[in-house]
């Protein structure tokens, strides 16, 4: 994907990097800063200790190989009750990036990372972090909006008239993201994000490209409503009012 750097969500967050190599610290401070980031640093698990005891950082950027305490023991100490967690290995195997995401990381890199896509997976981690909850009760899995209905379960979509609509996987999963976020503006990248996750390959432009899809597929039975709209210079909303039953 694309990193727009003139776009900053969570630039006001607070971050901890946390790596034992005083050079990569200094650089990954500096560039997060010059983005702006509050950053601090630290170089083992005592010095994260007495940073996280003030209870004001965000994000900490967690490197696994640590003196004393290695990385994968303090994210599953740490994970759920403090920061978000991005770690870091320069070992770069598959086995440490699934054992990190296992016990409690928001998101895995490889060392040496490019500062730039470091910074991409900040972005992406504060914003899911910021993301209000998505519609939830104690009802069943099926959507109601505008005599349209979307079954996660099934994962059928079904016209206010009853006719099955054909909906490919990607189309799918970006109509649950709107659905389930009604009334609220989402970026093409908070889009891709809750479509894909946030290590798709696919560029933002492919998010126009499905929603010119969908509202093709939605057009016949919306009434003449305009079910998702385009919000200039900032992304897409989906108009309707939505009901889980």
């Amino acid at each position: 994907m694309e990193v727009d750097l003139s776009r900053n969500p969570g630039s006001s967050a607070h971050i901890l990097m946390v790596d034992d190599d005083p050079g990569i610290r200094d650089v990954v401070s500096e560039f997060l800063t010059r983005h702006g980031y509050t950053v601090e640093t630290a170089g083992d698990a005592a010095g994260m200790e007495r940073a996280l005891e003030r209870g004001d950082i965000d994000l900490m950027v967690l490197d696994i190989m640590l003196p004393g305490e290695d990385g994968l023991s303090i994210c599953r100490r740490v994970a759920g009750t403090g920061p978000a967690i991005i770690m870091l290995s320069a070992m770069g195997e598959d086995t440490d990036r699934i054992v990190g995401l296992e016990i409690g990381a928001d998101d895995y890199l490889p060392k040496p990372c490019n500062p730039r896509e470091l910074l991409a997976r900040v972005r992406a981690v504060l914003r899911r972090r910021q993301e209000p909850k998505v519609i939830e009760d104690h009802h069943g899995g099926v959507l109601e909006f505008a005599g349209w209905r979307l079954d996660l379960v099934r994962r059928e979509l079904r016209t206010p008239q009853g006719v099955v609509i054909n909906l490919s996987s990607g189309e799918f999963s970006l109509l649950r993201a709107l659905v389930e976020r009604p009334q609220r503006v989402l970026t093409r990248d908070q889009l891709l994000d809750f479509a894909r996750g946030p290590e798709t390959e696919a560029y933002d432009r492919a998010i126009d490209v499905q929603i010119s899809r969908l509202r093709k597929k939605l057009d016949d039975g919306a009434g003449g409503q305009e079910l998702i709209r385009t919000i200039r210079n900032e992304g897409y909303m989906f108009s309707a009012k939505v009901v889980r039953t």
